[in-house]
């Protein structure tokens, strides 16, 4: 992986922990994801008026592309009313990285060092280390079906967007395609469970959701295109540091708790993005 390929992924890491902490300030978590990806899908059916149609061999991977986008939206929702951002958020994130690395090593032509799967191992455990105290301290296990889902989604993804992108031979056909249909896909499943009431919202809720679906559409498009320059889950384990952003941005801004436990977290996922340096 190329230093600029490393250095764009780390900025996707910030904006897509961003946007999390947009979806999760709101106290309706499913208006806000139902805004973010209306705006999302809205800029989607802008870009694809302007690129070229995708070839036959690649609608069913935009088709599983879509289903799993929005579904990973819909756990994510579901836990986020149920738990922290700085608790969610490793659960959600941490474990799609070592299922890419394993399903990626069966399935995908790419191959990694040594070092590179210690790095995503690293990587896997302190986001999973940040994730300890749904289990140690006595807070609500409700999320944790919810959070799993997100990261199974997560991980299916990861392998199909990245394939279907190689495959297409151009990252912002497949993201333009895959937004716009999950757009639809997703709120009309918002819709049918709250509602046409969903529409009539506030400016100042439009906005916020506006900026936290270009922040996602951003991040997504900068993976999927490193996804087409370097090893999937390499570009997947790296994407998920951005847990180290999300939990800075929810003891800062949301005053949830740190500990002990986190900073150990971050020094494991410090020393997994060392080791995804090594070639």
């Amino acid at each position: 992986m190329s230093t600029a390929v490393f250095l764009l992924v780390l900025m996707a890491a910030a904006l897509h922990a961003g946007w999390n902490a947009i979806i999760r300030f709101g106290r309706d978590k499913v208006l806000g994801m139902f805004v973010m990806s209306s705006s999302q899908g809205m800029m989607g059916a802008l870009m694809v008026l302007f690129l070229p149609w995708p070839r036959h061999d690649v609608w069913p991977w935009l088709a599983l592309s879509t289903v799993l986008h929005s579904s990973y939206k819909a756990f994510l929702t579901l836990a986020y009313s149920r738990g922290d951002l700085s608790r969610v958020y490793p659960i959600a994130r941490g474990t799609a990285p070592m299922l890419v690395a394993l399903v990626g090593a069966i399935w995908l032509a790419d191959r990694l060092t040594q070092a590179q799967y210690l790095g995503i191992f690293a990587l896997g455990c302190g986001i999973l280390l940040m994730a300890r105290g749904v289990f140690s301290q006595g807070e609500s296990r409700r999320l944790l079906p919810y959070a799993l889902g997100a990261a199974a989604m997560t991980a299916g993804y990861s392998l199909t967007d990245g394939s279907g992108a190689r495959l297409a031979g151009n990252a912002s056909v497949f993201v333009a395609w895959t937004f716009m249909l999950d757009g639809l896909l997703f709120g009309s499943w918002a819709l049918l469970g709250r509602g046409r009431a969903l529409w009539a919202q506030p400016g100042r809720i439009w906005a916020l959701g506006t900026l936290a679906g270009a922040a996602s559409f951003l991040a997504y498009w900068i993976v999927v295109f490193a996804m087409t320059r370097a090893p999937i889950a390499l570009v997947s384990a790296l994407r998920e540091t951005s847990v180290l952003f999300a939990v800075l941005i929810g003891v800062v801004f949301f005053g949830e708790a740190a500990e002990r436990g986190k900073y150990l977290a971050a020094l494991l996922i410090l020393t997994g993005v060392v080791f995804t340096r090594i070639t």
